[in-house]
């Protein structure tokens, strides 16, 4: 082979190889010994990784939900079980909008993961009506007191207001805005709130 036909051989190939590469053109296959079975197959089957069927008990109600492992309980109840009361604002636990009620003690939903939540009771807003269509005290007080204006933070403050009462921190006004001041209203409704908090306090029967 002359010099000249070499150089155009290398040329040729080199071509082929940038053209496959590029454009997605199997010109210049590339196999790994000379056996066909070792290529791999055309298909790949892939199962679902970090998912996780999971059971829990909101408001009095069984829920058997596919969730990622990841997911938190906020993302649970809004875009799983479809209650989408529990507001989310922040995301990172400092707002106090996804408050709900874990075994009768106030929680972040956006700080706990969803799977960690089995076996518990689970209250959430959507939960505090009672069957006869009444509502609780505290959903009452709002209303009275005009405690909201916007109401997207209002669900983690009802919620919140119920366990501070159960707690016993809402003997005085300043025990009120202390154990409440993990919820924030951007709109500032926080006179009203104490006050709806004080009435709840009295209905329930809870100093």
């Amino acid at each position: 082979m002359t010099e000249a036909a070499h150089d155009s051989t290398l040329d040729f190939n080199r071509r082929a190889l940038i053209k496959g590469t590029l454009f997605g053109v199997a010109t210049v296959p590339l196999v790994w010994g000379s056996d066909a079975s070792a290529a791999p197959s055309a298909v790949q089957t892939v199962k679902a990784y970090g998912t996780a069927s999971i059971s829990l008990t909101i408001n009095r109600q069984q829920y058997k939900l596919d969730v990622d492992v990841r997911a938190s309980l906020l993302d649970a109840l809004r875009d799983t079980a479809g209650l989408t009361g529990t507001k989310k604002g922040c995301d990172h636990g400092q707002c106090g909008a996804c408050t709900v009620l874990v075994d009768g003690k106030r929680q972040l939903s956006c700080m706990s993961f969803a799977v960690m939540n089995q076996g518990k009771q689970i209250t959430t807003i959507e939960g505090l009506e009672s069957a006869g269509g009444e509502l609780h005290p505290m959903q009452q007080a709002f209303l009275d007191h005009d405690a909201f204006q916007c109401g997207y933070c209002t669900p983690g403050q009802i919620l919140s207001g119920i366990a501070c009462i159960n707690e016993g921190h809402a003997s005085t006004d300043d025990d009120i805005r202390e154990y409440m001041s993990g919820n924030l209203c951007r709109c500032a409704a926080y006179p009203n709130i104490v006050a709806a908090v004080k009435q709840a306090r009295d209905k329930m029967g809870r100093a």
